[in-house]
């Protein structure tokens, strides 16, 4: 291996024990992709902050897997996934995720790991904000 392309590997942080994605424009800047692709690499696939109003979607084997809140990692065996302090967790939608692995045998028992410092929401929380809402009016209503 020539020095440049080994210092090449060195730089993209495939040899660290740490890489870290962070968009900072609006959240499509293709993280999920790229996240996928060195997923096979690492033991733990972390998501921090944000909710399942956007998402991915993973080809695996000819097979589409839309992730809103799951990390990608969840498709790799040797992969823990941490759903991290600030991610907002609407339970529904967690288990409808878990529902579509469930279909395809792929086991995340044991992977899967939720912070306590993440932010879970309910059908209950979404109902009463959305009545909040209806109240408002001008600048206080968000449109």
């Amino acid at each position: 291996m020539s020095a440049i392309s080994l210092a090449a590997k060195c730089k993209s942080g495939l040899n660290s024990k740490f890489c870290s994605i962070i968009g900072a424009q609006w959240g499509d800047e293709g993280k999920g992709k790229l996240v996928d692709i060195l997923a096979p690499k690492y033991d733990y696939i972390c998501r921090f902050n944000g909710g399942n109003n956007a998402g991915h979607t993973v080809v695996v084997n000819k097979k589409k897997y839309p992730f809103h809140l799951l990390p990608c990692g969840i498709l790799y065996n040797q992969c823990k996934n941490l759903l991290g302090n600030g991610t907002v967790i609407h339970i529904p939608s967690l288990f409808d995720e878990l529902k579509t692995l469930d279909v395809d045998n792929i086991n995340y028992k044991g992977r899967l790991i939720i912070s306590d410092r993440a932010h879970i929401v309910t059908d209950m929380h979404m109902f009463a904000d959305a009545k909040r809402e209806t109240g408002l009016k001008g600048f206080d209503k968000i449109k």
